[in-house]
């Protein structure tokens, strides 16, 4: 009798197994991950009315060393590794936690990428601007919080040289190309701003309010 039941359970183990196998066939690996998602269009705009207006403040004393990055997450793995591993498509990592493949979409332009050097992981409210708009009052500490915030939609792998041409413009200045991705960077960057207490100066706030009534 034992054994009787010993096979019914593995032919029903062997049943399920074939169909999460021809699941797989039929709609492909999982989906790329992504940065956490941001809140929505109508929490956006009440954050943004929220925040304090203030025109942007001096780049004087302003460091990228100021904002220590990328600290360890856990083992050998730094958050740019994190977000990498998080971002990307089946991304293999050797022992140092380094990815050595893998495939990289880039929301803000729609390019695909297969190598990690040809990625960059941006801050979406980048660190000259956060200085210039309050963090140049934080600790050491604080900024190193912001800088390699993995909670907020604040860290995004993207294409190195799209993320080089943002430098650290708001979206008054800049935007990314894709359209399919504008309403949900100006909700990443509005939460965040809203998260740490960062003002927004008034041409900012006017372009985050323009892309918002359309979210």
């Amino acid at each position: 009798m034992r054994m009787f039941y010993a096979r019914r359970r593995a032919a029903a183990l062997g049943a399920v197994t074939a169909v999460v196998s021809a699941l797989t066939l039929l709609t492909g690996p999982a989906a790329q991950a992504s940065p956490p998602t941001p809140v929505s269009g109508a929490t956006a705009r009440t954050y943004l009315a929220e925040l304090t207006v203030k025109a942007e403040g001096s780049s004087d004393g302003y460091s990228r060393d100021k904002f220590p990055h990328w600290i360890t997450q856990s083992g050998t793995c730094n958050t740019r590794e994190v977000v990498l591993k998080r971002d990307g498509t089946n991304v293999v990592t050797d022992s140092s936690c380094a990815a050595t493949s893998g495939s990289w979409y880039s929301e803000y332009d729609g390019a695909t990428w297969s190598a990690a050097s040809d990625v960059d992981i941006d801050h979406v409210v980048p660190l000259s601007e956060a200085w210039k708009s309050g963090a140049s009052a934080w600790t050491t500490a604080q900024r190193q919080g912001f800088a390699n915030d993995l909670t907020r939609p604040q860290l995004i792998a993207v294409t190195d040289n799209v993320n080089q041409a943002k430098g650290d413009q708001d979206p008054a200045k800049w935007m990314p190309s894709r359209a399919a991705y504008k309403c949900t960077y100006v909700r990443m960057w509005v939460q965040v701003k809203h998260y740490y207490n960062l003002t927004v100066d008034s041409a900012e706030k006017s372009a985050l309010t323009s892309y918002l009534s359309g979210c």
